[in-house]
């Protein structure tokens, strides 16, 4: 039966169901890629940022120490590039007197030195002074003694597999001609060959070209990518980073980001295994990558399908900008830092000066040097604390939206609008705690915007109809049957106002006619007011009776009152309800005459017709004065039956027609009688039970 009532809810609302699913509608089109919805993207982006922001780990991970080009060392060591001695300098310090667990370089060291000394001397003597060979062949031969580049590879691989160099993918593949302008360095070995992703599940980023060290540079040092982001979003803030890129061609292959590659070096891990799933009759999907240690289990890093995470940002405890210790480079070039002061920390190399333009925007910061982005995936990776897309975030999307607009019509549904807008808004409030325990305790960053701009904007449009539409209908069916109905019976047609009008039809109704005993030799002693207070209170209490249940009250005819049910709402049952009106009216009168008594008011006696049968409804009249009521052969019969109370001594006469439609009830037969007007006679009875004062009845 609860179905059947939500089904009857819902009935009369399809425009307003419809109009409360276009959000939904779009929001599945948008997820299904067949409309693009911008706004959604940008809540979902900082939805997520917000969250990151709430769960942030907060505090500095001493783990981590970033060695800073900040300005101060510009400043002390001149214009960057520096030169290869100074930064063999900055290397020995970090791998050999500080004892740091790692070292890597946020930059390319793609070109040859031309910062040094021997350098700069040579480019001085090139046509400066006249010819002279042995003056060139002196200052070629102490040249030849300096090595800076060669100096610097020797004291990388003196630290072998403690040294990360960075790559650059570019998206212009290396020319002959540029490549005869200046050294190529050769491509370093790939972390995986270029067959490791089956064909069709590779959604990793590919790319023509790669900008590596010259020849030496790597020497013992293993390499990661430095490219921050590959394809930033619209509002250009950093929020997901790739793990593996590709290079395009047939020596191409896998290489790991630095973060990567840094936390290899730093935890002695092999080189990731691809995880991939496939469900039957699909393309396999890349899911995580596996990372195994020398000692312990490993750990498993999810990733997208292209191989990203979402970067965990840290959060400082009083402010953002303690999140890694930073070391000013120069205050590492001047010894400044007692020995052992990084001793088995990684290291990590990077710019915060603004003109060397490495500063990202993320949601932490408006200007985070790259370098510490870097920092942040590696905390995250040490950690465990990965969050990530996962492949099935398109079906939670579609799972979600079909929800929120199935609870949107089940709101619709609801008599009561608070329910319903509570219900609605308690979808939304449900769904961003789920994500939000979802992120807490499985780094599950997944779709959201969509679902709740769609029931938000479901839950609006809901209302607003309701209230400048359905509300409209429902004070046009005040303005027509509010004088005849309960306010009950108007609420639940308005829920179908369509179906309601005044325009005559044929229904089958059970009617009453009511009539005060007397009332002409009451009228004849009583004063006008007087007389009036007395049908005023009759009226009322005997109209309330009715209402109550479910009856129409069509007329007030001098001391008679007419009502009927079935009509405007169809009521199965409209002969037991009239029967017990009745009852209860009946019931009313010695308590009503107690009241009158003590007012010196003279006692009331009633009359009671009921008969059941197929009469024409409607607004009826003239075009001066029309009222909605019912006429028929039934109609006259229930008034001819009111006038045999008195000849059978009893308050209420009910024709055989209303007792056929109310066979559970116990009759008492009156006899047959000549109705005028009827061919036929007409049995007729009594009820034997009368309902108590008050009684109620289902609605």
């Amino acid at each position: 039966m609860r179905h059947m009532g939500l089904w009857r809810g819902l009935r009369g609302h399809g425009w307003r169901i419809a109009i409360t699913l276009l959000p939904v509608l779009a929001a599945l089109a948008h997820a299904a890629g067949l409309l693009h919805l911008p706004g959604v993207e940008r809540l979902d982006a900082q939805i997520q940022d917000a969250r990151l922001r709430l769960h942030a780990p907060r505090g500095t991970d001493p783990r981590i120490v970033i060695v800073d080009i900040d300005e101060s060392s510009l400043r002390a060591f001149g214009q960057w590039p520096w030169s290869r001695e100074r930064l063999s300098r900055l290397a020995a310090e970090v791998t050999q007197r500080q004892q740091a667990r790692v070292l890597a370089f946020d930059m390319v060291f793609a070109e040859a030195d031309r910062a040094s000394g021997p350098a700069l001397l040579q480019a001085l003597g090139q046509g400066r002074w006249p010819a002279q060979p042995a003056f060139d062949a002196e200052l070629t031969r102490r040249a030849a003694a300096f090595d800076p580049d060669g100096d610097f590879a020797r004291t990388l691989a003196a630290a072998p597999g403690r040294v990360v160099l960075g790559v650059h993918f570019d998206g212009e593949a290396v020319t002959p001609s540029s490549a005869a302008a200046s050294p190529v360095a050769a491509l370093p070995t790939p972390v995986l060959p270029a067959n490791a992703v089956p064909p069709g599940a590779d959604r990793i980023p590919d790319w023509p070209a790669l900008v590596a060290s010259l020849p030496g540079r790597s020497t013992g040092a293993r390499v990661g990518f430095i490219n921050v982001v590959f394809r930033p979003g619209q509002d250009g803030i950093v929020r997901t980073v790739p793990l593996l890129a590709r290079l395009d061609g047939a020596s191409g292959g896998y290489y790991e980001s630095l973060a990567l590659a840094t936390f290899r070096a730093a935890t002695g891990s092999a080189p990731p295994l691809l995880r991939l799933a496939q469900a039957p009759g699909a393309t396999p999907r890349l899911t995580a990558l596996s990372l195994r240690a020398p000692e312990g289990p490993g750990m498993t890093v999810p990733v997208g399908m292209d191989g990203s995470i979402v970067v965990p940002y840290r959060r400082g405890r009083a402010d953002d900008t303690h999140r890694f210790p930073y070391i000013s480079a120069r205050d590492v070039l001047e010894g400044r830092l007692p020995a052992g002061a990084l001793q088995g920390r990684i290291v990590l190399v990077g710019a915060s000066a603004a003109g060397l333009q490495d500063l990202r925007a993320t949601p932490i910061a408006a200007a985070l040097p790259g370098v510490e982005v870097h920092a942040h995936v590696l905390s995250g990776l040490l950690d465990g604390r990965v969050p990530h897309v996962p492949d099935y975030a398109p079906g939670y999307a579609w799972t979600s939206l079909v929800l929120i607009g199935l609870l949107l019509i089940l709101g619709t549904a609801l008599r009561s609008v608070a329910a319903g807008f509570a219900i609605g808004l308690g979808a939304c409030g449900a769904l961003l705690l789920l994500n939000d325990l979802l992120y807490q305790h499985g780094g599950l960053v997944l779709p959201q915007a969509a679902a709740l701009l769609a029931g938000i904007a479901g839950l609006l449009l809901s209302m607003s109809w309701g209230y400048f539409v359905e509300s409209r209908d429902r004070r046009g069916l005040m303005r027509l049957f509010g004088a005849y109905v309960p306010p009950q019976l108007v609420d639940e047609m308005a829920r179908e106002p369509h179906r309601y009008s005044m325009r005559a039809e044929s229904r089958e109704l059970t009617i009453m006619f009511c009539d005060m005993r007397g009332f002409s030799h009451l009228a004849e002693h009583m004063p006008p007011v007087t007389l009036q207070t007395l049908l005023h209170e009759v009226f009322t209490r005997f109209s309330e009776i009715v209402n109550r249940h479910g009856g129409t009250v069509d007329k007030y005819m001098g001391d008679c009152l007419m009502a009927f049910w079935g009509a405007p709402v169809v009521q199965i049952d409209h002969a037991d309800r009239a029967v017990r009106a009745a009852q209860e009216i009946v019931a009313a009168l010695p308590a009503m005459n107690v009241r009158h008594a003590a007012a010196g008011l003279p006692a009331v006696a009633i009359g009671i017709g009921l008969n059941s049968g197929t009469v024409v409804v409607g607004n009826m009249g003239s075009a001066l004065r029309r009222s909605y009521t019912a006429i028929g052969d039934a109609v006259n019969l229930a008034a001819r039956l009111e006038g045999l109370c008195v000849a059978h001594g009893v308050p209420i006469v009910v024709g055989e027609s209303t007792v056929a439609r109310v066979p559970h009830r116990h009759w008492r037969a009156l006899g047959e009688v000549q109705v005028r007007g009827r061919q036929q006679g007409e049995r007729i009875y009594t009820p034997e039970a009368p309902a108590p004062p008050g009684a109620e009845t289902d609605r």
